[in-house]
C-alpha cells in the first residue's frame, strides 16, 4: 500500500502519478482516504481531548472522597463522559476501516522512468535478441505437438474442462528438462529453491496486493483458501511480519509450483494451445532488498531471465511497460517475448516488477541492522518478483523454434544432457 505520510503531505503529487496510471477509480479511492483520514483524525484530537476530561475528573473524585466531600455532580458527569468515549472510539474504528480500505484499494504509483501511456502499443521496446533460425514452414506448437501425441487438449478437457492441457511422453519429458534448467541457473546465481503449499489464505493474498484486485482471477475453495496464481504469493509471505537482518539483504527465493488463473476475458488467438491456460507451471523469482537496491535488482533479474533465453537459443524481446499497462502493485515493469514463429507473433514469457516498499507496507516488512533483536529504527524492504520462466508459452514458443514440421524436434543444447537426447520424436 501507499504511504499514508505521503498521501497527506503531498495529494496533488499522488493524484497526478495515480492518473499517469491510469486506474478508474484510484481517484475516488484517494478522495475517500483525504475525507475519512481528515475525519479520523478530528475524531482522535475529540476523544483524547474526552479521555483527558475523564481521567482528570476520575482523579479529583477520589482526591474528593479522601477528603470527605461531596463528589456527586463529578460522579454524574462521568457517565455522560463515559458514553461520549465509548461512542467516539465506535467511530474513530469505523473511520480507520473505512481508511484503511480506501489505503488497499489504492494502486501503486509509476517510477519516473517509467513511459506514458494507456496501452501496450505505448509500452517502449528496450532491445530485442535473434536466435535460432526456425524451419520457414514452422507449425503452430498445437499442431505439431497434436500430431506427435504430446499435447491432448480434449483429455484436458474432459478431465477439468477447457484450458487444462494434458501432456503426454516426450512433451513431459522436455517440459521436465526445462525446469530443471530454469531452477539450476537460479540457484547458480543467489536464489534459494523453496517448495510452498498451493493453497493461500485471505491474508496472504490480501498482503501482496492479489486482494482486493485480483478476486476474479482467482480460484477459491472452501474453507477460505485460494489456489495460488503464482508462487510470488507464498513466497513473499514468508517474511510477513518479521524485521529482517539489514546485513542480510537481498534475500531472494525461487520456487516452482503449479500457478491457477481464470483468465477470464480471454478469447481467440490468445487462447490456442498453450497460449493462455487455467493451470500452468513456473518458476518464480522473489527478491527482498534494501531500498536504494531496487532498481539494480530490477535489472540484475531481468538479465538473469534473459540468460536462459538466450540459452535455449529463442529470439525474444525486452519492453519497458508504460503506465497504463502496468499492474495493480508495481511501480516499474519489464517484459520479456519470445518469438512464436508458428504464429508470427510475440508471445509473454515474463513479467519482472519493481514493487518499492508497496507490497512490504502490507506485509509489515522491515529491515534493521541485527533483524528483530537489534537496535535503532526500521525501515520498509523493496520487493521484487518475476517469472523465470513461465513454462507454457516458453515450450509453445520451443516447440515452433526448433520443431521440424515433417519430423522431430532438435532439442536446444542446454537441454540435451537432461533430456539424454539431441531430438525427440
Amino acid at each position: 500500500m501507499l504511504d499514508a505520510t505521503l498521501i497527506r503531505q503531498d495529494p496533488d503529487h499522488v493524484r497526478e502519478q495515480l492518473n499517469r496510471k491510469g486506474f478508474t477509480d484510484a481517484e475516488h479511492w484517494l478522495d475517500a482516504f483525504l475525507t475519512n483520514d481528515a475525519a479520523h483524525a478530528e475524531i482522535r484530537r475529540e476523544l483524547e481531548a474526552k479521555q483527558a476530561e475523564l481521567n482528570a475528573n476520575s482523579k479529583r473524585i477520589g482526591e474528593l472522597k479522601r477528603q470527605g466531600e461531596d463528589a456527586q455532580a463529578l460522579l454524574d458527569a462521568m457517565g455522560g463522559l463515559s458514553s461520549d468515549v465509548k461512542r467516539l472510539k465506535d467511530h474513530e474504528r469505523e473511520l480507520a476501516t473505512k481508511r484503511e480500505q480506501a489505503l488497499l484499494e489504492l494502486p501503486n504509483l509509476p517510477d519516473d522512468s517509467v513511459p506514458d501511456g494507456t496501452t501496450e502499443a505505448d509500452s517502449v521496446v528496450v532491445h530485442e535478441r535473434s536466435g535460432h533460425s526456425p524451419h520457414e514452414a514452422a507449425k503452430p506448437h498445437w499442431e505439431w505437438m497434436g500430431e506427435r501425441g504430446w499435447l491432448d487438449l480434449d483429455a484436458g478437457t474432459k478431465l477439468a474442462g477447457a484450458g487444462f492441457p494434458v501432456i503426454r511422453g516426450n512433451g513431459v519429458r522436455l517440459q521436465r528438462a526445462l525446469e530443471g534448467f530454469f531452477l539450476d541457473t537460479l540457484v547458480e546465481e543467489g536464489f534459494t529453491e523453496m517448495r510452498v503449499p498451493l493453497l493461500a489464505n485471505e491474508t496472504s493474498a490480501r498482503a501482496t496486493g492479489q486482494l482486493p484486485d485480483k478476486e476474479g482471477q482467482m480460484y477459491g475453495v472452501d474453507d477460505g483458501f485460494f489456489l495460488i496464481p503464482t508462487s510470488e504469493v507464498a513466497l513473499t509471505n514468508l517474511h510477513r511480519d518479521e524485521i529482517l537482518d539489514a546485513n542480510q539483504l537481498p534475500i531472494r527465493y525461487t520456487a516452482l509450483t503449479p500457478c491457477f488463473r481464470r483468465e477470464a476475458g480471454s478469447y481467440g488467438k490468445d487462447v490456442r494451445g498453450l497460449n493462455r491456460v487455467h493451470q500452468f507451471d513456473k518458476v518464480e523469482m522473489v527478491a527482498f532488498v534494501a531500498p536504494d537496491e531496487g532498481h539494480n535488482m530490477l535489472e540484475t533479474m531481468t538479465q538473469t531471465a534473459e540468460r536462459m533465453l538466450d540459452g535455449l537459443g529463442l529470439r525474444y524481446r525486452r519492453l519497458l511497460l508504460c503506465t497504463g499497462d502496468m499492474g495493480f502493485t508495481q511501480t516499474k515493469t519489464y517484459d520479456l517475448e519470445v518469438w512464436s514463429p508458428g504464429q508470427e507473433r510475440f508471445l509473454e514469457v515474463s513479467s519482472i516488477s519493481l514493487l518499492g516498499d508497496f507490497q512490504a507496507r502490507r506485509l509489515q516488512t522491515r529491515a534493521r541492522p541485527g533483524g528483530a533483536s537489534g537496535s535503532g529504527s526500521t525501515a520498509h524492504v523493496h520487493t521484487l518478483n518475476g517469472s523465470a520462466l513461465a513454462l507454457p508459452r516458453t515450450f509453445a514458443a520451443l516447440i515452433e523454434t526448433y520443431g521440424d514440421p515433417d519430423g522431430d524436434l532438435h532439442v536446444p543444447d542446454v537441454l540435451q544432457e537432461r533430456v539424454g537426447s539431441t531430438t525427440l520424436g
